[in-house]
């Protein structure tokens, strides 16, 4: 039987400061809490800070809370990184982990009991659309929403290499494999960053094999298959509120000068930001500079 690794979420805080220069001086202010959304239903959310949540962090699908820790740390400001459904240490959704409405409407529950004062909510890829579903369906919860390299023009075809890396192997038999993998499709990234991430985003059975969290509500629609956006941008074109969109330049980037154009077409007042070193996964690639936009867009 495969050698144990053992998991402390709260023990590689230290790493993402290192890597990335931020001072530490201890470890920070986080603890885990869980919401009741339904009936025997419970989303999982990291709290950071003290003080009333001023940012809710929504991560991409396949991923979990954890994607934002080194931006929570450079950041250094009270904020609510929420587990969508059927992703990280929270339970399936009810329409499958997908469905952006009625995640929205999850994280709408979350959002009033641990971050009600929030200045502005920041969905990367399908935490993105669940933002712009959220702003569409309870607007008293976003004053202000970041979509980071997500429009509704994205579809499959623009995401494919992300829906192949999502849709591989159900397991792996050791954790060196699962790395690899993991690093194949991340080229942008380090391996440390990616070590951390898996560590974060899978767990190790009995037998010493591995499994994505995410893959637990595959059969509820969590697999790889890329939803239909397309009717967000009528969404889109309803917010009222001031709206920032962060584009990776990179060629993992699903977003190309088509949506961008739409996007203002539909928004023209809405700010366009462009990071020219990151891919799709903008708080992985370049954290320190997206927590700069970030507070320059939410003072």
């Amino acid at each position: 039987m495969a050698d144990r690794i053992a998991y402390d979420e709260f023990a590689y805080f230290h790493e993402n400061a290192e890597e990335y220069g931020i001072a530490y001086d201890g470890p920070p202010a986080v603890r885990r809490q869980s919401v009741e959304v339904a009936p025997g239903r419970r989303l999982s959310a990291l709290v950071w800070g003290e003080g009333p949540a001023e940012l809710v962090l929504l991560h991409g699908g396949a991923q979990n809370a954890h994607t934002w820790d080194t931006v929570a740390l450079a950041l250094d400001r009270p904020l609510v990184a929420i587990d969508l459904p059927g992703h990280g240490h929270s339970d399936g959704g009810i329409g499958g982990s997908l469905d952006v409405w009625a995640n929205a409407d999850d994280v709408a529950v979350v959002v009033r009991a641990l971050a009600p004062g929030a200045r502005a909510v920041v969905g990367m890829s399908l935490g993105g659309m669940t933002a712009l579903a959220l702003t569409d369906r309870h607007p008293e919860l976003v004053p202000r929403l970041v979509l980071l390299d997500v429009t509704p023009g994205v579809d499959g075809d623009k995401a494919q290499s992300i829906v192949q890396f999502i849709d591989g192997p159900e397991t792996f038999p050791s954790f060196e494999e699962l790395l690899a993998r993991t690093i194949e499709f991340n080229p942008t990234r380090t391996e440390s960053s990616l070590r951390r991430g898996i560590l974060h985003n899978a767990v190790q059975r009995d037998d010493g094999s591995w499994v994505w969290r995410y893959r637990r509500f595959r059969e509820e629609g969590g697999g790889g298959a890329h939803p239909d956006f397309g009717d967000l941008w009528d969404a889109l074109g309803r917010v009222s509120v001031p709206l920032m969109l962060v584009r990776g330049m990179r060629a993992q980037s699903v977003v190309d000068d088509a949506d961008e154009a739409e996007l203002l077409r539909r928004q023209p007042s809405a700010r366009v930001e462009h990071v020219a070193e990151a891919g799709h996964s903008v708080q992985g690639d370049t954290p320190l500079e997206l927590a700069a936009l970030l507070d320059d867009f939410v003072p």
